[in-house]
């Protein structure tokens, strides 16, 4: 992968005057980004975004499970094609130090108030998907068919893509033959990449509950610990762990309530498990690992606390049908120009993308809905060159990662060829018509 320095600016594809519609894109991408939701409290995104469509003349729905938008466009007869968007952000407080940072807090959870932020580029998927939507709509001389346009819910919590179809999304729109999707991620702006085989896992997130009676620390020994079974257990499930999958990741531990005594012991304690792979088979074999692991441990104790598990969200494996895959390739190769198209080795990221397509299995009396993702380079020249190694390999690997509070994609750069290579994967998708 080369470096974006002293290079000519990323063809925008062209193809639709996509540079024009850049200073609106950019206008849209920067309210999205100062105003962030958390994941089912989307209300001013959705309504943002609906608007947005709707000025261009598409039939919109809102409220699709949850604040869900679902917008349609026909033109004549031909294939049915989806572009797809996320409409939340993230708990987490957007230190990048940019003019237009987010210095949004919302409830969390628990009621308190957590600082919110598009640290994942979810701001820049819906102003992409807004922009080709606008571009696809003007040149209707250049396609057949239907344009579809999602902005889903609750991505962060893999909650939403079923809550739009648990909600009749395509009993309530055309149903597509093709659903499309981009995300942002830490290589150069100007670049899109695509994957040979999966972009990205599959994942089973889980609650691990340990419950005992409480005490005092003066008998600690009469007393089932959960606080110790779920400490030991966080070591435990580290060598779960392995080099390309699975990864078990224990990512919080909550226990007590408000300020803890230190002559108490907790009757509860709770633990976050991520387990990922690249095949569901394996994410099954580890959270099956997973659970033994747990409840080993909580029996190794004089007195066993009790164990619950419960499954929080599930998703599959991310991969791009081959065929629908290798045209958008080409349409982007064709936009681009092949050095600005790389590959993509996968990545242990998870989304809930599947479940729009048929991937794997009928869904929801659908099947064999085709499905297209592929990555989105949002590191600008500077943040580049500043970045430390002395090949890029080296600075990738020192690059803000998406849900880091310093993560910030190069907005002209990313949104320019973020458009471009939505609307000329839609075009791609759709049927043709000659050039006038």
């Amino acid at each position: 992968m080369s470096s974006p320095r002293n290079e000519e600016p990323a063809r925008a594809g062209g193809e639709l005057g996509e540079a024009a519609l850049l200073p609106a894109t950019l206008d849209l991408y920067l309210d999205l980004h100062r105003h962030p939701e958390l994941s089912g409290a989307e209300a001013r995104t959705a309504a943002t975004f609906a608007n947005w469509l709707e000025a261009d003349g598409f039939r919109v729905l809102r409220g699709v499970g949850g604040h869900g938008v679902a917008a349609e466009l026909r033109n004549g007869d031909g294939p049915a094609v989806l572009l797809r968007a996320e409409l939340d952000a993230l708990p987490v407080a957007e230190a990048t130090g940019a003019a237009y940072a987010s210095t949004a807090t919302a409830p969390g959870p628990d009621g308190r108030a957590v600082p919110v932020s598009h640290a994942c580029g979810h701001d820049v998927h819906l102003a992409c998907a807004a922009a080709a939507a606008r571009l696809l709509a003007a040149r209707r001389d250049r396609w057949r068919g239907t344009l579809l346009v999602v902005g889903q819910p609750a991505e962060e919590t893999l909650s939403g893509a079923g809550a739009l179809l648990a909600d009749g999304l395509y009993e309530r729109i055309t149903v597509p033959g093709t659903v499309l999707a981009q995300h942002t991620a830490p290589f150069p702006a100007g670049m899109v990449a695509h994957a040979d085989g999966p972009v990205l896992a599959a994942s089973t997130a889980l609650s691990v509950v340990f419950e005992g009676d409480g005490g005092h620390v003066a008998t600690a020994h009469l007393a089932a610990d959960p606080l110790r079974a779920a400490a030991a257990s966080v070591l435990r499930l580290a060598a779960l762990s392995r080099p390309g999958g699975p990864y078990v990741t224990a990512s919080a531990l909550h226990t007590g309530d408000g300020d803890p005594a230190a002559n108490v012991i907790p009757t509860r304690a709770e633990l976050r498990v991520s387990v990922r792979a690249f095949s569901e088979s394996a994410v099954r074999g580890a959270t099956a690992a997973v659970e033994r692991a747990v409840r080993a441990e909580a029996a190794s104790a004089a007195v066993p606390p009790r164990v619950t598990l419960t499954v929080l969200s599930r998703s599959g494996v991310t991969r791009s049908d081959p065929d629908t895959a290798e045209a958008v390739r080409a349409a982007h190769r064709a936009s681009f120009g092949p050095a600005r198209v790389t590959g993509w080795p996968g990545s242990a990221a998870t989304e809930d993308f599947p479940l729009l397509t048929g991937a794997g299995a009928p869904l929801h009396g659908h099947p064999g809905i085709r499905g297209a993702y592929w990555m989105l380079g949002a590191t600008g020249p500077a943040q580049w060159s500043a970045a430390p190694g002395a090949d890029p390999a080296a600075k990738l690997a020192t690059l803000p990662t998406n849900h880091s509070p310093r993560f910030l994609p190069d907005p002209r750069l990313t949104l320019g060829t973020g458009t471009a290579a939505m609307a000329a994967a839609a075009l791609a998708c759709l049927a043709r018509t000659p050039a006038t």
